[in-house]
């Protein structure tokens, strides 16, 4: 960020803001006109709406549970808590801006925080867990509810921050909590050690399970939870789903990756070495045993038998980003893309449209996403396949600036669907923030 950008924003009240002094339910006015340019009015207002609404709009004050100024990711009461992946999308945004240091120092907090209050509560082979969502409110029973944790991007959250505020200290704050959670996640995720993570939850309640991917997935319809396969502790229960799936490997390969930058970023070469090996040890198995010739996709697989799941979800395409695939398999997937299979009119439904589960507004089962699309954009990218990319984020976008911005959408008609102005629908912005689409334009202004 330039000094003349920088003072520009400053001009607006944006250092630390005053987000130490707004009211929980208050939303700071904002204008971009200082921080983006386009060449096309409906954008820098589709901008000014989601930052007014999806970042700035979220940031609240330290209130029960969570003691540090945190991250809603829905709107009024809905989603009212600190949720995984809807906070990493707002702070990767709100790292565009000066003087945020300290507020995202204390939005990750409130997970480390969580981490060391479980830790004091559980026994030690639930320990470093951090929840799908930390909810302020629930005081009484946060040890018990959620039981269970969430994609874990947590890693892919604090590289996005860094990349833009440099931030040391809260690399040197994160790490080690960060890494734990990992390590946690491979413990009781990858319970039978084959480098495939699949879901589960403390409560023994499937639901639960599922909540810790895409919450209604068709592939795990027929999720069980089973006793750890190895581990006979007392008091244990059936905590442990029997479906591995390649969207949340994908995710915990992917902030593995960027763990292994950031503890380079720090010199610790040590931390580095070890995260490496977790990641190549579960490149071999994804490899292995979920990739799909046939529907030219990563598909789950039973957890005790590695036999496949035959259905392709949005969770079939997450391994893109976290650079799983070799050339051949990423070029079948850009064949696959293509076909009708994906081809809907906003894309990119969260299952196959030809199975027969397929509902164009139904939750996780047909549905659309805007994250996910980013996130697959990414992928298609980074993997030099910049026009289906470009495909992907140009729909996103224009149905966005016509239907408004909402927690999801119908796949054929686009409609609005759940939350409006949920906090990861901000990936609309940063679709045109990354250059992913090519004919809505809109960057961050560089110094005249």
């Amino acid at each position: 960020m330039t000094r003349s950008l920088a003072g520009a924003l400053g001009s607006l009240m944006l250092s630390r803001w005053a987000a130490t002094s707004l009211a929980a339910t208050e939303t700071p006015a904002f204008t971009t006109k200082a921080l983006f340019e386009s060449n096309d009015p409906a954008l820098n207002r589709l901008a000014e709406d989601v930052f007014n609404q999806c970042v700035m709009g979220k940031i609240k004050p330290p209130e029960g549970t969570l003691k540090h100024h945190w991250v809603q990711a829905g709107t009024g009461n809905a989603f009212y808590g600190q949720w995984i992946w809807d906070a990493m999308f707002v702070v990767d945004l709100l790292a565009i801006l000066p003087g945020q240091q300290e507020l995202i120092r204390e939005v990750f907090q409130n997970y480390w925080d969580f981490q060391e209050r479980w830790n004091s509560k559980r026994p030690e082979y639930a320990h470093d867990m951090i929840p799908c969502m930390i909810e302020p409110k629930n005081t009484q029973t946060w040890n018990e509810f959620p039981a269970y944790s969430q994609i874990p991007i947590l890693g892919w959250g604090l590289e996005r921050v860094y990349k833009r505020n440099g931030d040391k200290e809260l690399l040197r704050q994160s790490l080690g909590p960060l890494e734990k959670f990992h390590e946690w996640y491979w413990r009781e995720r990858d319970v039978t050690n084959v480098g495939l993570v699949a879901v589960g939850s403390y409560s023994g309640v499937i639901q639960h399970g599922r909540y810790e991917t895409f919450d209604n997935e068709v592939n795990l319809d027929d999720l069980k939870l089973t006793p750890h396969p190895t581990r006979k502790g007392t008091g244990e229960g059936n905590w442990y789903g029997d479906i591995c799936l390649p969207g949340i490997t994908g995710y915990l390969i992917s902030s593995e990756r960027s763990l292994v930058r950031l503890a380079r970023a720090l010199g610790d070469t040590a931390m580095a070495k070890r995260r490496q090996q977790r990641i190549e040890k579960s490149v071999a198995a994804v490899r292995k045993h979920m990739w799909d010739e046939q529907s030219g996709t990563f598909l789950a697989v039973k957890r005790d038998t590695l036999e496949k799941v035959r259905v392709a979800t949005i969770g079939s395409w997450m391994p893109l980003m976290a650079e799983i695939p070799t050339r051949a398999m990423t070029r079948r997937m850009a064949k696959a893309f293509m076909t009708e299979h994906w081809q809907t009119p906003l894309p990119i439904p969260t299952v196959d449209r030809k199975d027969p589960r397929f509902d164009p507004h139904s939750y996780w089962r047909g549905d659309v996403w805007p994250a996910p699309n980013y996130q697959v954009a990414c992928g298609f990218a980074q993997h030099g396949y910049r026009q289906i990319a470009a495909e992907i984020a140009d729909k996103t976008i224009a149905n966005a600036l016509k239907n408004g911005i909402s927690e999801h959408y119908d796949s054929i008609t686009g409609k609005p669907l759940g939350v409006p102005y949920l906090g990861m629908t901000c990936t609309v912005l940063t679709l045109m923030l990354d250059g992913l689409s090519s004919r809505h334009k809109l960057k961050l202004k560089s110094a005249r």
